[in-house]
């Protein structure tokens, strides 16, 4: 169980980029949180699937020198789901805001979470360094509130524009 939570259902072994494209398959499973249960689901799931992460990680990675394997990408799930915040929380509380029409912030949030998850900058790069599954969960979790910051402020700067 603890390989399948690790590895999000086998996304982990995907041949190339197994990271990049966790975070590409974690939108359209936060998409369906959202429209499901609004941002209150997409909240309650991130949360859930942090602490699964955080037990899959210290027990797949138990007795190794790499705290941080590849396979591992349910903390790209999570980080990409913190980096969708700002548009789900607004969508849900806007009467008015279809989800369709943030498409372009969805996009915007996939680049600047990998962004952050790639360059690691500060002290995402200080979390990372731990090389413990802490540090595993943290670093893109704090790589997803980062890119949140970036699409809360362009939102918002668009909304002022408009």
């Amino acid at each position: 169980m603890s390989r399948l939570i690790a590895t999000v259902f086998g996304i982990g072994h995907f041949p190339a980029a197994p990271g990049t494209f966790a975070s590409l398959m974690a939108l359209p499973v936060a998409l369906l949180l959202h429209y499901l249960g609004g941002f209150t689901w997409l909240l309650i799931a991130t949360a859930i699937a942090f602490g699964l992460g955080l037990w899959a990680a210290t027990v797949e990675t138990r007795g190794q020198e790499d705290q941080d394997p590849g396979e591992i990408v349910v903390d790209e799930f999570v980080g990409q789901w913190i980096a969708l915040f700002p548009l789900s929380f607004g969508v849900t509380l806007s009467e008015y805001a279809p989800e369709t029409l943030t498409w372009p912030g969805w996009i915007l949030a996939f680049l600047c979470f990998r962004f952050f998850d790639v360059f690691k900058p500060g002290m995402i790069r200080k979390v990372d360094n731990w090389n413990t599954p802490m540090g595993l969960m943290l670093d893109d979790v704090l790589a997803g509130f980062a890119a949140g910051i970036v699409v809360l402020i362009v939102g918002l700067a668009v909304r002022l524009v408009l």
